[in-house]
């Protein structure tokens, strides 16, 4: 089992198992304090945004420029932490990966 470690909006932490092969968003959207994914994933909003630990965000591959440019209109952009979760696939890899969900805009 694969799992994530989240804070949610409200600053609660919780472990929640990852589901290998699917994107983070994908897990986050079906917990009741996740994310929205009003897009479904397209990268067309930054309803999925998150802010990824140091130790993990330098292990995500780098952020296309459609997710850049999307994230970089937002007030709540960090450059060294900010993620659209629908643009990262979980991995075995990412096991205990730790994220923060990002303030809704």
């Amino acid at each position: 089992m694969a799992r994530m470690i989240v804070t949610d909006r409200e600053g609660e932490t919780f472990e929640v198992e990852g589901k290998v092969g699917l994107s983070i968003m994908e897990t986050l959207r079906e917990l009741e304090n996740g994310v929205e994914a009003l897009c479904g994933g397209m990268c067309s909003c930054c309803t999925c945004h998150a802010y990824i630990e140091p130790e993990w965000f330098a292990k995500l591959p780098q952020r296309q420029d459609d997710e850049e440019e999307l994230l970089a209109e937002g007030e709540s952009y960090r450059p060294e932490s900010s993620r659209l979760t629908c643009q990262v696939e979980f991995t075995e890899a990412l096991d205990g990966i730790r994220l923060t969900v990002a303030p809704e805009e």
